[in-house]
């Protein structure tokens, strides 16, 4: 202490230089998004399928934006879903839904929405468990097709 004794409690305990160990707060998301919880003025989320890309400007002013938003432009120099970038930067989904319309909003990401329609053919569905069926496990052996 300044006065030159020891500290009490807790602190008297942690060694100069090391960090706290535990759970990051919980208020941490709601900080990052301003306390917004939908991304749009429509109130609708996102779809997760949706694909985002870095629009040139949004790659000039990267030094500019916030430690969230920089990493999201960043990441998204190929088109990647809103899904993978959660995953990928280790953020909750809303919180990426509502900082990747504030990024399109401020012209630093393009965002392409899938054709709902699209999205809900069978068809497609079908290719896809068809595509991952003829994907060999770790044993080299196909899955049965049926």
């Amino acid at each position: 202490m300044a006065d030159g004794r020891p500290p009490d409690g807790e602190d008297a305990l942690r060694q100069p230089g090391q960090d706290p160990v535990g759970p990051a707060p919980a208020v941490r998301p709601f900080l990052v998004t301003a306390g917004r919880v939908a991304p749009s003025a429509t109130g609708r989320p996102v779809p997760v399928e949706t694909q985002v890309v870095a629009t040139a400007g949004g790659l000039t002013v990267l030094d500019g934006l916030s430690f969230e938003q920089h990493d999201i432009v960043a990441a998204c120099r190929l088109p990647q879903s809103i899904a993978e970038l959660a995953a990928r930067l280790r953020l909750h989904l809303n919180v990426v839904r509502v900082l990747a319309e504030d990024l399109r909003t401020a012209g630093h990401l393009t965002v392409y929405v899938p054709d709902i329609d699209i999205t809900r053919d069978a068809s497609v569905l079908r290719r896809v468990i068809d595509g991952l069926r003829a994907i060999p496990d770790s044993r080299g052996v196909l899955r049965d097709t049926e």
